[in-house]
């Protein structure tokens, strides 16, 4: 038997030294006052002395991938928007609380490390670390021959956030009479990627086809950025009255809306308050998808909804319109049993 080694196993470590070179100038944008250096890089640390001007600080803490959207960007070659999605995926489950995020930490997984394709990842990932104003901390890339293909990839993350426990959002503070108001999705966001493949497979849709419908081609509004919105639920919770949030993801808007009612209420939503991106009336037509497989797999267009005082609905809106963030009056909280309704 003639000698091994870990580069004859497919581990190539002279490219994962490179890939944390090229990575270290994107990392550097996501930064907050609290970060503290670890010469070693085996972890990353905070400040937590940050948050001493809390009377009950409460750390919410949240975990996510991005599903099988990575096979799309993998198949087009498109490395950069992927960790913005991973992102939003975490952070905008803090904010549902009203934790504001602190800092994240990622993992890449793949087959065989390309430098290039792993510094790209991470440069999306620090872009979304940077509009959420958190800090990425430190993070792992392992390379997995034998179980993954040499390009194939994955990607997790974790976050820690904090919130004041008097300023807890959550389901015990919604009543009747409440509005929702819900924000614009920048398309699929995340979730639901799993039918997208699926009807790619059995449809005659394909990534590179260009539809009239979307002025260009199909792939490249597949891949659009999940949409970022903890940093305008903070500022809206601390200008208005914010009872909840919901963060529309895997379910749909109707399912995810529910965890944050109370079992005394429902929500009545308007399915005329708004028109969902022509992504999905795409996927929809093009897949003969009935219209509940589509309203319980994708967000439709809703990727947030906030529930707000009705005497503060209309601040509410104006916040979100100064802050580029498209909203409207979704519908309203009336007595119930905790359940959703569109109308």
């Amino acid at each position: 038997m003639s000698s091994t080694s870990y580069e004859a196993a497919g581990v190539d470590i002279a490219a994962g030294d490179l890939a944390v070179r090229l990575m270290k100038s994107h990392v550097a944008k996501a930064r907050r006052p609290e970060v503290v250096d670890d010469a070693s890089g085996f972890a990353g640390l905070f400040d937590i002395s940050a948050i001493k001007g809390f009377e009950r600080p409460l750390l919410a803490t949240s975990t996510d991938g991005v599903g099988t959207k990575v096979d799309l960007a993998r198949r087009l070659g498109t490395y950069d928007t992927i960790g913005h999605d991973l992102v939003g995926m975490v952070v905008d489950d803090l904010v549902v609380c009203g934790a504001e995020p602190l800092f994240m930490t990622d993992y890449i997984t793949c087959g065989r490390v390309v430098p290039e394709r792993v510094a790209a990842i991470v440069a999306g990932i620090a872009e979304g670390c940077a509009l959420a104003g958190c800090a990425l901390v430190g993070g792992e890339t392992a390379e997995h021959p034998g179980l993954l293909e040499p390009d194939e990839f994955d990607l997790a993350g974790a976050g820690t956030g904090v919130v004041e426990a008097s300023r807890l959002l959550g389901p015990e503070h919604v009543v009747p009479g409440d509005v929702v108001v819900g924000l614009a999705s920048s398309g699929i966001h995340s979730n639901g990627y799993s039918l997208v493949r699926h009807l790619l497979r059995e449809t005659d849709l394909s990534l590179e086809a260009v539809v009239p419908e979307l002025g260009g081609p199909l792939g490249e509004e597949l891949l659009t950025p999940t949409r970022i919105y903890a940093q305008d639920c903070l500022v809206l919770a601390r200008t208005t009255e914010v009872h909840a949030y919901a963060h529309i993801t895997g379910g749909g808007l109707a399912a995810n809306l529910a965890r944050s009612l109370p079992p005394s209420c429902d929500a009545v939503l308007s399915r005329s308050s708004w028109t969902p991106p022509p992504i999905f009336s795409v996927l929809e037509s093009y897949g003969r998808v009935p219209r509940e497989e589509m309203d319980s797999t994708f967000n439709q267009g809703v990727g947030m909804a906030a529930i707000v005082a009705a005497s503060d609905a209309d601040v509410a809106l104006r916040l979100l319109a100064e802050r580029g963030v498209p909203a409207w009056r979704l519908g309203e909280v009336v007595a119930g049993s905790g359940t959703v309704t569109l109308t």
